[in-house]
């Protein structure tokens, strides 16, 4: 089989790549350009095209650099800019596998001829009724399948993921054993086009005007503080805000750019029982959603799945069986089977509340 597998540079994708030439496949490996910026993240920079190209050089296979910096910018950056004007929350690193690695890059796979597409997310594929399903990774610290949610079954069937069945400890003792100049490369962390140095705020403030607000406490209509810059303010968020006078930590419920307003409450007060989800936001690539269908779902990439029930009320919805921090617009809520939590049902983004 031929597979292309994407290699960032990692520890993670370089294992994959030499599990696929040990397993006997024709392998060529490849590097996306995507961010042109200054970056210190740890990912999408001229020293990680050289390690991935190092670690090919070891494993006798051929190495490409692929330029989707103008798409990257287009379907991912921009993207992110808007909504933090809009008061929304993004999460760039699912739209950049979206919008990006499992689309462009699955299409060009495929024009040149490859069989597969393959890389080094810590995710399995599984084969339930004849249908390809995005199950969890073995390692559940690692697990990225939250991330990947929104792949389809086309993608799925052309999709290798050989590392998922390992543990992180597992995947760097490989490569050390291997020879592999990756193995003890620290994990990015961060979102790869905003430097750490700077961070958040000053990325947005050379790109969008930010928006002084007011801190109103939700129950008391009570202004309590002030924050410089409202678009840099997510609900369910917790640092930044001052607690109240008793002493209790405070979490943001809700954003209001218009109004200026930024409303917290006390944890227990913060908590909801429900997300609505966007109109037109709903991918299903597992069991058809339905009104009254029972899940496991999660609000973050490494957050904790939750029983809760999907519903048709006024839109789709998740209720949850429990109280859950409340979840930022724009964020992912993603679903898993009842019955097997292991694997990926569905995702849907959280809208204003």
């Amino acid at each position: 089989m031929r597979v292309l597998v994407a290699m960032s540079g990692g520890v993670d994708s370089s294992v994959a790549a030499a599990h696929l030439v040990e397993a006997g496949h024709e392998v060529v490996g490849a590097t996306l350009k995507l961010w042109t910026g200054p970056s210190d993240s740890g990912c999408c920079s001229v020293a990680d095209a050289e390690d991935a190209r190092r670690v090919a050089q070891v494993l006798g296979i051929d190495h490409h650099v692929f330029n989707y910096a103008e798409e990257f910018a287009e379907r991912v950056v921009t993207p992110f800019v808007e909504d933090h004007r809009r008061g929304r929350s993004p999460n760039p690193c699912i739209e950049c596998n979206r919008r990006v690695k499992f689309d462009l890059l699955v299409e060009r796979a495929r024009r040149l001829g490859f069989d597969a597409l393959a890389t080094g997310h810590h995710a399995r594929v599984a084969l339930t009724g004849g249908r390809a399903r995005l199950a969890r990774g073995v390692d559940e610290r690692k697990d990225q399948s939250y991330v990947l949610a929104y792949l389809t079954a086309g993608d799925l069937e052309r999709l290798v993921l050989p590392i998922g069945h390992l543990t992180k400890d597992d995947v760097r003792a490989e490569a050390a054993r291997r020879g592999l100049r990756t193995w003890d490369k620290p994990d990015s962390q961060d979102v790869c086009f905003i430097p750490a140095s700077s961070g958040r705020a000053a990325f947005l403030a050379e790109r969008v005007a930010l928006t002084p607000a007011e801190v109103v406490d939700a129950r008391s209509g009570e202004v309590v503080g002030e924050v410089p810059a409202a678009e840099l303010v997510t609900v369910g968020q917790r640092r930044g805000i001052a607690p109240g006078r008793d002493g209790e930590r405070r979490y943001v419920t809700r954003v209001d750019l218009a109004a200026r307003r930024v409303e917290v409450a006390p944890l227990e007060a913060a908590l909801v029982h429900e997300v609505a989800l966007e109109e037109g936001s709903l991918v299903v690539s597992g069991e058809p959603a339905s009104d009254g269908r029972r899940v496991r779902a999660q609000c973050s990439a490494h957050g904790r799945a939750v029983a809760a029930t999907l519903g048709r009320r006024g839109g789709w919805r998740v209720v949850f069986d429990e109280p859950v921090r409340p979840v930022a617009p724009g964020q992912s809520v993603v679903w898993y089977s009842e019955d097997r939590p292991e694997l990926v049902e569905g995702a849907g983004v959280a809208a204003a509340s």
